[in-house]
């Protein structure tokens, strides 16, 4: 646990992620990340020096046919004294459409949160985006959109009046994957029938595949966003 939460903290202090008077919403989704970054930060808040507060949000899609236990991240919310914010939404799920279901899903969820955020007072917005997922998307940017561009750890966003933050930037999917164990952390009753069916796992397997050439290329993939060298570039 204390490296799990060094490593949140050097992102953090890194990327002057938090400062005082901050009010973060913490988007809750039910899964290993969202509710280890709700107890990370809300623990962290707890300390004389840090003067933040956080929030939690879970979104509920009405139409995809997963489930999660809302009494669970209710009972966990209150042992972490965080208020939670509920709410359901409709996604317009159509498995014909040329936009990927996740990614629709995905959109409308993150609009609720920007909504709750605005509603609760909170100037930031905390995801459980790892380094794992940055990776994944740096590929994904580059094989299907022809454009360079990743997670960053903090993104300023309508005209800097609001920010999303990612504390576990520096933490590995793995990592979070024994902390959850170690926490004994509920898994989700039902998972999301579309989860598999996108390019991420794909990507994903192309990254495991790449490390029997190279036991350092999820590193070095990292460490390249932060090392253009635009001179070698056309």
């Amino acid at each position: 646990m204390r490296d799990f939460f060094r490593k949140a903290g050097k992102a953090i202090y890194d990327y002057d992620l938090i400062q005082s008077g901050d009010k973060i919403l913490i988007g809750v989704s039910g899964g290993k990340d969202s509710l280890a970054l709700l107890e990370v930060l809300a623990l962290r808040a707890r300390a004389p020096k840090q003067e933040y507060s956080v929030v939690a949000a879970h979104i509920a899609v009405e139409n995809v046919a997963y489930e999660v236990d809302g009494k669970y991240i209710a009972d966990f919310c209150e042992r972490l004294g965080v208020k939670l914010v509920q709410r359901t939404i409709q996604s317009e799920v159509n498995e014909g459409s040329a936009k990927p279901v996740c990614f629709v899903c995905a959109w409308n969820r993150r609009k609720a949160l920007f909504e709750i955020a605005r509603e609760a007072g909170c100037n930031k917005l905390a995801l459980g985006h790892h380094r794992d997922d940055a990776i994944e998307s740096l590929l994904m940017s580059m094989m299907f959109n022809g454009t360079i561009a990743s997670m960053p750890p903090k993104l300023d966003m309508f005209e800097h009046a609001f920010t999303l933050i990612r504390p576990f930037i520096y933490l590995t999917n793995e990592e979070t994957r024994q902390y959850a164990v170690y926490r004994d952390f509920k898994n989700q009753k039902k998972k999301c029938p579309y989860e598999k069916a996108t390019n991420r796992n794909a990507v994903a397997e192309i990254i495991r595949q790449m490390e029997t050439l190279s036991p350092h290329v999820k590193g070095n993939l990292f460490a390249s966003m932060k090392n253009i060298q635009t001179e070698y570039l056309p």
